[in-house]
């Protein structure tokens, strides 16, 4: 492929000043290689889709990931900037925060552990797997074309296991630590933008909620059994001691919602969690989550249930008081999409596929393949304004939005038309293909699976 679309490029040139100028050619070439790929995500199945199977230099394009001067972070900003130039010029901006496992297994991986393998675990069984843990924060996007809300990743870092920092001799870092790095770092991106944050209960942990409250909106579970109280009472001038933290205890969320004078107030939910339209009843409320040895934690409290009573009561909470309780449940239901996007990564882009051995090459491969997701949804985003994205439909599978398998489509015919078929006439309807290019073609699809 000698040339690219100029869709293409107006979204590369933005990352043009983290690289040398000849590592930014080889970069340029190894992305679209990774979109247009089918199975491994390899450097090598990079090269090959290109038609640079025959490249003697191929050490160059390793070195990218391995060895190349750029900074990850300032991909991160540049990519942020693109999406919310694109998606969302105005307003608060709603971020999922989630972990997830690329499993892989190989003594050379240093950062490697041994987690709970959560897409294969389930309440009644437990199942653990080698790999990478790595947090990742996406933008929740209400996607138009789509029909639904989209989870855009933009920023992805390794949160190495406890074993390789006892034998790094280094401080382990929890998920929470990361989380707080990242979600800081974020709104020093964005100092004037509103930033709401959504996480499951691994980040209902009240040293993170006390460190980035006054920074950033955090929306995430709250245990029905959780210590809450009423503001502490305003010290009175003169008295001796220390100032109080809280004030009287208050009943349990559990007590609250048997409680027969609990005032419910019925929404209609779009979307929650695969159940569709569905009318549930939220009760609200104020107060102080206190326990001894810990941050205070000033909030605003949600209970969710079902007037049908087949789902199970939720709990949620906001470090924003004025938020209203329908907001905070609406934004806590985009939290799905987090799921969708992580197993659409597996399945299309070809995430825990990559076989980098070094430290810097993991750190960067991963990440980078998260984001490709989102310069994916970018370009589909441009060919959707052109008519080019198409809805892949058949007999047996009818649909009416895009998903991300179209999307992914469209942007690879983008690819594949900017070569040109210089033997034919652009008036037929017939088009020669050259015999090299032909074979190719044969030989990428013998070789898909």
């Amino acid at each position: 492929m000698s040339s690219f679309p100029d869709e293409f490029l107006t979204i590369m040139i933005a990352y043009s000043s983290l690289f040398s100028k000849p590592v930014f050619v080889h970069a340029r070439l190894l992305l679209a290689g990774a979109i247009l790929a089918p199975g491994k995500r390899t450097v090598t199945s990079a090269l090959r889709v290109l038609g640079l199977s025959e490249e003697t230099k191929f050490h160059k394009y390793h070195r990218v990931l391995s060895l190349a001067r750029w900074c990850a972070l300032e991909g991160a900003h540049v990519l942020l900037g693109q999406l919310l130039a694109a998606f969302l010029a105005a307003g608060p901006v709603v971020v999922g925060i989630d972990e997830t496992i690329e499993r892989r297994w190989g003594s050379k991986i240093n950062k490697r552990g041994i987690y709970r393998d959560s897409a294969r675990s389930s309440r009644a069984h437990f199942v653990k797997c080698s790999g990478l843990r790595w947090i990742s924060l996406m933008l929740l996007l209400p996607m138009s074309w789509a029909g639904r809300v989209w989870a855009l990743p933009f920023l992805t870092v390794l949160a190495p296991s406890e074993r390789y920092a006892q034998e790094a001799r280094k401080r382990h870092k929890k998920i929470t630590d990361w989380a707080r790095q990242m979600l800081l770092q974020l709104k020093r991106w964005l100092p004037e933008r509103q930033v709401i944050a959504v996480g499951d209960s691994s980040y209902a942990v009240m040293e993170l909620l006390a460190a980035v409250r006054s920074h950033v909106t955090f929306i995430t579970r709250l245990r029905l059994d959780a210590a809450l109280y009423e503001p502490a009472p305003a010290r009175v001038p003169g008295k001796p001691g220390r100032s109080r933290k809280k004030g009287e205890r208050l009943p349990s969320l559990q007590e609250v919602l048997k409680c027969a004078a609990t005032k419910w107030q019925k929404v209609k939910l779009t979307n929650w969690y695969g159940h569709g339209e569905k009318e549930m009843e939220i009760a609200t409320g104020t107060a102080v989550w206190y326990h001894s040895g810990k941050p205070v934690v000033p909030l605003r409290w949600v209970l969710l249930g079902d007037p049908e009573g087949k789902l199970t009561p939720v709990a949620l909470l906001s470090t924003d008081l004025e938020l209203p309780a329908e907001t905070i449940v609406l934004y806590f239901a985009r939290r799905w999409s987090v799921e969708v996007t992580l197993e659409e990564t597996r399945a299309h882009i070809g995430v825990e596929t990559q076989r980098q051995w070094s430290d810097k090459a993991i750190e960067r491969t991963t990440p980078v393949l998260l984001g490709l997701f989102s310069i994916v949804t970018l370009l589909a985003e441009r060919l959707q304004k052109q008519g080019m994205l198409l809805v892949d439909t058949a007999a047996w599978h009818k649909k009416e939005k895009p998903t991300f398998s179209d999307a992914i489509a469209a942007v690879r015919r983008l690819l594949w038309q900017k070569i040109d078929f210089s033997t034919s006439d652009k008036q037929t309807e017939m088009v020669k293909i050259p015999k090299p290019l032909l074979q190719h073609f044969q030989h990428m699809l013998a070789n898909a699976a």
